[in-house]
């Protein structure tokens, strides 16, 4: 059977997935123009091959009008990437520029995708959607994102539900997720990490920390990994066809990167 195993000792954001998955595709520019054709509102993704730790891999970019997310604040999380900030309706009900799930189900359903592929990309956010309400103690409905966050976080989930459709493994199997250690700044203050919304995500999955500081498992990548993985632990016996690194924006002793090995194999 085709089997995918991704390497998650770094833990895992949606840009990094993205990437992992980007660089076992013969052609990944085509893939790149099929995601910015989708004309997610203000979304362009732009790819680069970038060395670290002398090991070439691959790195998203995804830009929100022209915004990078974490480039419009100066303290951005290990992966260089903070995904959510989440709000809920102050006394007066204002978004805020924020927005609601019902806005996320709107842009979603309005893309052009394979009704399977739009149905994971909305199973995915509901995944997000429900840990950031239980972190909050809010019912869904009164849970917003910000607007930049938002359209990033829909690209990365949206690029990687594609490429899962392209690659069709018959199995996923993910390595225990590396979620990092100590605390986590945030819209709500500083908060340890894994950050409640990811911990809430990733009960039942194999998760440990480790010696280093700061989030690296985000929202987005634990989503992802709990919608798609069949089964955490080991690498199975695989005949690797294909090997994608998706590297993180940051670097560290440690290459920042997730790891996809896809081949035959894996019973």
């Amino acid at each position: 059977m085709k089997t995918l195993y991704l390497d998650c000792g770094m833990g895992a954001a949606g840009d990094m997935l993205t990437a992992a998955l980007v660089g076992l595709l013969p052609d990944p520019d085509r893939f790149i123009d099929r995601l910015n054709a989708l004309a997610i509102p203000g979304v362009h993704t732009e790819m680069k091959k970038v060395v670290r730790s002398g090991i070439c891999g691959t790195q998203i970019s995804v830009t929100v009008h022209g915004i990078e997310e974490g480039n419009e604040e100066k303290a951005p999380h290990p992966h260089g990437h903070r995904e959510h900030h989440v709000h809920h309706d102050d006394q007066h009900g204002h978004e805020h520029h924020h927005s609601g799930m019902e806005k996320i189900k709107g842009i979603i359903t309005g893309l052009d995708l394979p009704a399977n592929v739009q149905a994971d990309v909305l199973s995915v956010y509901s995944l997000i959607a429900e840990a950031e309400s239980h972190a909050h103690g809010v019912p869904v409905s009164q849970i917003h994102f910000h607007e930049v966050g938002t359209m990033d976080a829909i690209a990365d989930i949206t690029a990687v539900c594609l490429l899962m459709d392209e690659l069709k493994p018959d199995q996923v199997v993910t390595s225990p997720i590396h979620v990092g250690s100590g605390h986590v700044r945030c819209a709500h203050g500083i908060l340890p990490v894994p950050a409640p919304a990811t911990a809430h995500i990733l009960k039942g999955v194999p998760i440990y920390g480790g010696e280093i500081k700061g989030e690296l498992c985000t929202p987005t990548g634990a989503a992802l990994l709990k919608h798609f993985t069949d089964h955490f632990g080991a690498m199975p016996m695989l005949a690797t066809e294909a090997i994608g690194y998706g590297m993180g924006k940051r670097e560290f002793e440690t290459v920042n990167c997730v790891r996809a090995l896809f081949g035959e194999g894996g019973a």
